[in-house]
C-alpha cells in the first residue's frame, strides 16, 4: 500500500499522537510546539526579570501609554515576571492607541499567539502584516494562529511568504514542518526539518532536532528517532518520550495504520 495514502487516511490520528507527544515534550524535553514557541512569538527580552525595573517602566508607560517602544519594554518585563494578563493589557491599551503601528501590533499578536488566544492573535497579526508585509516574525506567528484554527493550508502560505523574506530562518522552517505534521503530513515535515538542520549556526538546533526526532518516530523509525533525541537529552528521557509515543500511537492504532505502508 502507498504510505501516502495511508498517511492521508490517518492524518487525524497521527496529528493528535503528535498534538499529545508536543505536550509531553513541553514538560520533558521542550520539543517546539506552535502554541508559543519563541522561535515564532520571540515576545520577550533577555535581561534577567526585576521588580524595580519593572515598576520604573510602568510609571513611564502609564505617563505615555502611546510611547510604543516603553510599552514593549514594559511588557517583556511584565512576561517575564509571569504577569501574563497585565502584559497583554499593556499591549492592548497601546496598540489601541498606535493603530498604524506595525510593530505594536505585531507583538500583542504574538503575545495573544503565546497566550493561547488565536482568533485574537490572528486579527493583531494581520493588521501587523498589512501595515508591514516583511515582518517575517509576523508573518510566522500568523501562520502558527492558523494552523491551531486548522487552517493548514492558509498557515503555510504565511510560512512561505516569511521564507521567501528569509529563506534561512529556522523558526519558520520549524514551524512549516509542524503546520505539515499537525496535518498528517510526516514525510513533508521531515525533509523540511532536514533542511532546518543543515544550518549548523542557529541556536534553536537543538528544539528542531527534537522536532525531527518526534516527526521520525511518529514514522515508525524509532531506533532512528532514539539515536536523533539522544543527541540533546538524557537517557531516560529519551527512554521515556519514546514509550509514551508508541503508547499514544498504539492507543490511537495509528501505529498499525504505519505498519501496513
Amino acid at each position: 500500500m502507498d504510505g501516502r495514502r495511508v498517511l492521508a487516511r490517518g492524518g487525524a490520528r497521527v496529528a493528535l499522537a503528535l498534538a499529545l507527544a508536543l505536550s509531553l515534550g513541553a514538560c520533558q524535553s521542550k520539543t517546539a510546539s506552535l502554541e508559543a514557541d519563541p522561535m515564532a512569538t520571540a515576545s520577550t527580552g533577555k535581561s534577567a526579570p526585576s521588580f524595580k525595573r519593572t515598576e520604573a517602566l510602568g510609571k513611564q508607560w502609564k505617563a505615555n501609554p502611546a510611547d510604543v517602544n516603553i510599552a514593549l519594554s514594559y511588557s517583556d518585563a511584565l512576561a517575564q515576571l509571569g504577569q501574563t494578563p497585565s502584559q497583554l493589557e499593556v499591549l492592548r491599551t497601546t496598540a489601541s492607541q498606535t493603530a498604524g503601528d506595525a510593530k505594536a501590533q505585531s507583538r500583542l499578536g504574538r503575545a495573544l499567539l503565546a497566550a493561547g488566544d488565536n482568533d485574537g492573535a490572528s486579527d493583531a497579526l494581520n493588521r501587523a502584516v498589512a501595515l508591514d508585509p516583511r515582518d517575517t516574525q509576523a508573518l510566522s506567528a500568523l501562520g502558527a494562529a492558523l494552523d491551531q484554527q486548522t487552517k493548514h493550508g492558509e498557515a503555510r502560505e504565511k510560512y512561505q511568504q516569511a521564507l521567501a523574506i528569509s529563506p534561512d530562518d529556522v523558526g519558520i522552517m520549524n514551524n512549516m514542518a509542524m503546520s505539515y505534521s499537525l496535518q498528517g503530513k510526516l514525510p513533508e515535515a521531515e525533509q523540511i526539518l532536514r533542511k532546518a538542520m543543515a544550518n549548523p549556526n542557529s541556536k534553536n538546533m537543538p528544539r528542531v532536532r527534537q522536532n525531527l526526532a518526534l516527526v521520525v518516530g511518529l514514522q515508525g523509525r524509532f531506533d532512528e528517532s532514539k539515536e536523533i533525541a539522544s543527541r540533546d537529552l538524557p537517557p531516560d528521557q529519551v527512554q521515556a518520550n519514546m514509550a509514551y509515543l508508541q503508547q499514544m500511537m498504539q492507543k490511537q492504532n495509528t501505529w498499525a495504520q504505519l505498519k501496513e505502508g
